[in-house]
């Protein structure tokens, strides 16, 4: 078993970096009660496959003193006397007063965990009203419940250790080292460290909020310290339950680990069994309960395997060096990856965070943390069911301890909490100079043809026909803008992806139908007409159109636009699908000669639009649902935050999101700041992707004008 121990140690602090770096962004929590059930389940099972794979002796044997010992075979002893009968095998005897404290402990793991469990999603529900987190409290709990029921009864340890030819040195390490309160205090200065360092590095509180007239103000806070409560127990239970005594025999190791294997499967299915009693006498979105995005899906199952390796190794842990111990790494290797993390991600001035404050608080874990595995080694009382972490502390160990000293002490140093010029200033600065740069690229040309030649090159195609009357119109009235049609250009790119015999098509679909609730507008012979089916209610939205068409209208060819009537977006068309068509549209070849005129039967080729509906849509109802992940970031690259990463603390403001479009604290890109490819903090800030009023949309191409956009 000595062999497993720096494996689980290794796995415990591997797994406590990665799941401090992947849970604020993981999908697992829109859906946790799901997620917890799969954890549980599949941790039950691991548990249990590992288990029979750890030795079968490992159980039997006895410690004193830090020496093993096992036990004697009763066949050596000689033969048994034939006046009584054989003494029972070590795997047959039973100990009821140990059988009932398992039996106690197994109840207590399974409530405390269907508690937790439910603390946790209450938590969740509400998380934009939950304050500091005092996790890492845990290992100061138990190093004061060992003071207080065992090392306070301890003689002095160091009484028949007195040298007197020792230094003053040898003489503070000893009364520190062997104090009955020497694990308080450490884990007392590694809890404040981790604390202070973590609340000295938080985010801003975001605009999400927590409504001071509801009760979840002051309710999760207390349902947060609850929880706390609950680890405690949990752990407790299942430190109890890895050092318990009731098997002797050769599958004592593997059944203490199967007794946490099933507490965790027994949990998983009362919460299942819950679930489902709740959701059958309640009205329950059936929908959200079983719609399971891909999204979801691959992240909960990425946390989930992370997770079952994490836990089995914490197992393991507490197995060889205890509850107190196994929570100590934890607490310093979450704390200190959080932190740095922290630091190296947020080095400018904005938002301001207390970076001297942060340093001194690392700088104390880091202290706190050394001198407990240094006390851990001095101390030869321990438990004979465990063993310290380390005989004595490697160089190694130190050597990474001041690596990250240094490396917080540079970051530390690079900080800064003030400029040297205003943001205003320099805002200003580039607004001019992007702003001349502009006006330089879009009025180059001076007349007809020079235009007409800087389209061409621009975007490899030729004008539309018609060209003439809108060069005629920018220049009488002064118009900056005569060679950029780069907006217009990008979104009508991936429309020469469909022919347009498609493009009339969707378009009469639209609008032959009034639930879709889009109407269309159709120009005939330069003359504007509203489409017969409008609802009343909407009419003026397109009496405003009509007016203004009207006065160009006799330049525009014999064709059907439809309006959406919403302020919802109606479009999203998949990312890998759209650059797809975007790339047919680059392709389009310049095949015919040029010609400035449309065609003269443009008129018979559109549809006339039905009086009475028709029943088919294109759309699908979204109304008061989130769309942010079904009908926004489809839109973003595959890579892109939006797509990979779920904000889902919305207590706190996504710095990360803010920051590329951000000057300090003022807004330096207003363009980027529209985009939310990197933005997937909005999912829960914006109203089209909280709940939307009314929402139809569509993945699909379709041509129709809209008041907003997807992104």
């Amino acid at each position: 078993m000595e062999g497993t121990k720096w494996v689980s140690i290794s796995g415990l602090v591997i797994g406590t970096v990665l799941l401090s770096r992947s849970i604020p962004t993981t999908f697992a929590f829109d859906k946790p009660i799901h997620t917890i059930i799969l954890v549980l389940a599949s941790c039950a099972g691991t548990i249990f496959a590992v288990g029979r794979l750890l030795p079968r002796d490992a159980g039997g044997a006895r410690s004193h003193e830090g020496q093993q010992y096992g036990a004697v075979p009763l066949d050596d002893l000689g033969q048994p006397h034939s006046s009584r009968e054989a003494s029972p095998t070590p795997g047959d005897v039973r100990y009821p007063s140990s059988l009932r404290k398992v039996r106690i402990l197994f109840l207590v793991l399974v409530l405390a965990i269907c508690i937790r469990v439910e603390l946790l999603r209450e938590v969740l529900a509400n998380v934009q009203c939950a304050t500091t987190n005092w996790e890492p409290v845990i290992p100061f709990v138990f190093a004061a419940w060992d003071y207080f029921a065992v090392q306070r009864h301890r003689t002095r340890l160091d009484s028949d250790d007195d040298n007197p030819e020792g230094s003053i040195y040898d003489w503070l390490e000893s009364l520190v080292a062997k104090a009955r309160y020497r694990y308080v205090v450490a884990t007392a200065l590694l809890a404040y460290g981790a604390i202070q360092g973590l609340a000295s590095v938080s985010s801003p509180r975001s605009t999400f909020i927590c409504a001071a007239a509801l009760s979840y103000r002051w309710v999760v806070p207390l349902l947060q310290q609850l929880g706390i409560v609950f680890d405690l127990t949990i752990l407790y239970c299942i430190g109890q339950l890895l050092h318990q005594q009731e098997g002797r025999g050769q599958r004592s190791l593997y059944l203490r680990f199967a007794s946490v294997a099933r507490a965790c499967s027994f949990s998983a299915v009362i919460i299942l069994i819950s679930g489902i009693m709740y959701y059958i006498f309640t009205e329950p979105d059936w929908i959200w309960v079983t719609n399971l995005s891909s999204l979801y899906i691959w992240s909960t199952l990425r946390l989930d395997a992370l997770l079952c390796i994490t836990i089995v190794c914490t197992l393991l842990c507490i197995y060889h060096v205890g509850v107190m111990s196994t929570s100590t790494i934890a607490t310093f290797v979450a704390a200190s990856s959080l932190t740095t993390t922290q630091a190296w991600s947020n080095s400018h001035p904005f938002p301001p965070t207390q970076a001297g404050l942060a340093f001194v608080a690392l700088c104390i874990a880091i202290f706190a943390f050394a001198t407990y595995l240094h006390i851990e080694t001095t101390d030869d009382k321990l438990a004979h069911s465990t063993s310290p972490i380390f005989t004595k502390v490697p160089s190694w160990l130190y050597a990474c301890l001041l690596v990250l000293f240094f490396a917080r002490t540079g970051l530390w140093a690079s900080h800064s909490n003030t400029v040297t010029y205003h943001p205003i200033d320099m805002l200003i600065y580039e607004a001019q100079s992007q702003h001349e740069a502009y006006i330089n690229q879009t009025s180059a040309s001076r007349t007809l043809l020079e235009a007409a030649r800087a389209y061409e090159l621009r975007y490899q195609r030729n004008p539309p026909p018609g060209f003439q009357h809108w060069y005629r119109y920018a220049t009488a009235r002064n118009s900056v803008v005569i060679d950029d049609y780069d907006s217009i250009h990008r979104d009508l790119l991936p429309f020469y992806a469909l022919t347009p015999e498609e493009t009339r098509q969707r378009t009469w679909q639209m609008i032959a139908k009034p639930w879709n609730d889009a109407a269309g507008i159709s120009i005939r012979s330069g003359q504007v007409a509203i489409s017969p089916n409008v609802m009343p209610t909407h009419r003026w939205m397109l009496d405003g159109l009509v007016d203004m068409i009207g006065h160009f209208a006799e330049f525009l060819p014999d064709m059907d636009l439809a309006f959406n009537l919403n302020d919802e977006c109606r479009v999203a068309v998949p990312y890998e699908e759209a650059e797809r068509m975007r790339q047919v549209g680059l392709t389009h070849a310049q095949i015919e000669r040029p010609k400035n005129a449309f065609s003269d039967t443009r008129n018979e080729q559109w549809q006339p639009i039905p009086e009475e509906p028709i029943t088919e849509t294109p759309l699908q109802e979204l109304s008061w649902q989130r769309t942010f992940y079904d009908f926004g970031s489809v839109g973003c690259p595959p890579g892109s935050p939006a797509r990979t990463h779920r904000t889902w603390n919305t207590g706190n403001l996504c710095t990360s999101c803010t920051a590329p479009q951000s000057l300090g604290a003022f807004l330096a890109n207003w363009t980027l700041a529209a985009n939310i490819c990197h933005q997937p903090d909005l999912a829960d800030l914006h109203g089209i992707y909280l709940s939307p009023a009314a929402f139809k949309g569509a993945h699909a191409l379709y041509p129709i004008f809209s008041q907003s956009k997807t992104h």
